[in-house]
């Protein structure tokens, strides 16, 4: 009996995936945005691959595990599954915490929340990528997707840790600097307070600044080495590194001789708003999943 011809535009269009601005293009193995390719590992385009054949359902961790990892493969699967999906999410500019694209449900497994549309074709595609080229050269930019709970575009995830080691050296050369002008410090603080009152000042920049030189080199390891789970610590440490941001954030008056009052609370003001601004880098770069 004669099999039915097939139709080569219908197998091509199976095995392309769209949603939102990102299109998966299953026999290439590639994820793309705007037409862009992105990078993402073999292992979790294979998830990712199964989230998008079952969009609107639930997958659960089982049948992952069956379709992904063979039987006689000997890794920690809940592990390996964990840092698939956060590789997903982070390609996709995804966050657990208020997904767009991939839904964590607790103990069963995940599912894909956003359309999927897998009919269009491969001239219509090239076609949508000319349009939007033609569109960047005539200088109207693509469009950006904005994070879901900070409503600004996403940043590239390496300048926002950047950012961040940034403000941890900045403050290690504070505490550094303090403790190796102790002295100056009591001068200055004896200049304008009692002398108790001075004396607790300089306490104050003994201890934090004991305290404070251990917490930042945690904190730069942890985004040198770009520890997964710094966004959940974050959390846990924040207010303990707000209390501790907002005593230095003082130091500037120590160098009032130097600087005069006026740069004093310019950079005291300054200095106020960096432990949120750690905060919300923390955000950006590790969203806490839920």
């Amino acid at each position: 009996m004669p099999m039915p011809p097939s139709n080569p535009r219908s197998d091509r269009e199976a095995t392309l995936l769209r949603f939102g601005v990102f299109e998966a293009d299953l026999a290439a193995g590639e994820l793309r945005k705007n037409g862009a390719r992105i990078r993402l590992q073999e292992q979790p385009f294979q998830v990712l691959t199964a989230l998008l054949q079952n969009a609107g359902q639930v997958v659960t961790r089982d049948h992952l595990r069956e379709e992904i990892w063979p039987a006689d493969t000997f890794v920690d699967f809940d592990h390996s599954l964990n840092t698939a999906v956060n590789k997903i999410r982070e390609a996709l500019g995804d966050s657990a915490s208020s997904p767009r694209f991939v839904e964590t449900l607790a103990r069963r497994g995940y599912r894909f929340i956003a359309p999927v549309d897998g009919g269009a074709s491969e001239s219509e595609a090239a076609q949508n990528q000319i349009t939007q080229n033609q569109g960047t050269r005539r200088g109207v930019p693509a469009p950006q997707e904005l994070h879901p709970e900070l409503h600004v575009p996403f940043p590239r995830r390496g300048l926002v840790r950047a950012l961040f080691a940034l403000i941890q050296a900045m403050y290690l050369i504070f505490y550094v600097s303090g403790l190796a002008h102790l002295r100056a410090a009591e001068r200055v603080a004896g200049s304008f307070l009692p002398g108790w009152k001075a004396l607790v000042i300089v306490g104050a920049v003994l201890v934090t600044g004991a305290v404070g030189i251990p917490l930042r080199f945690y904190l730069l390891s942890a985004v040198g080495f770009d520890f997964r789970k710094l966004g959940v610590t974050f959390v846990r440490l924040f207010p303990f590194v707000l209390a501790l941001d907002q005593l230095w954030a003082i130091a500037p008056f120590l160098l009032l001789p130097q600087i005069g009052v006026g740069l004093a609370f310019a950079a005291t003001a300054a200095l106020l708003y960096v432990p949120f601004s750690e905060r919300t880098l923390v955000r950006l770069a590790y969203p806490v999943e839920r």
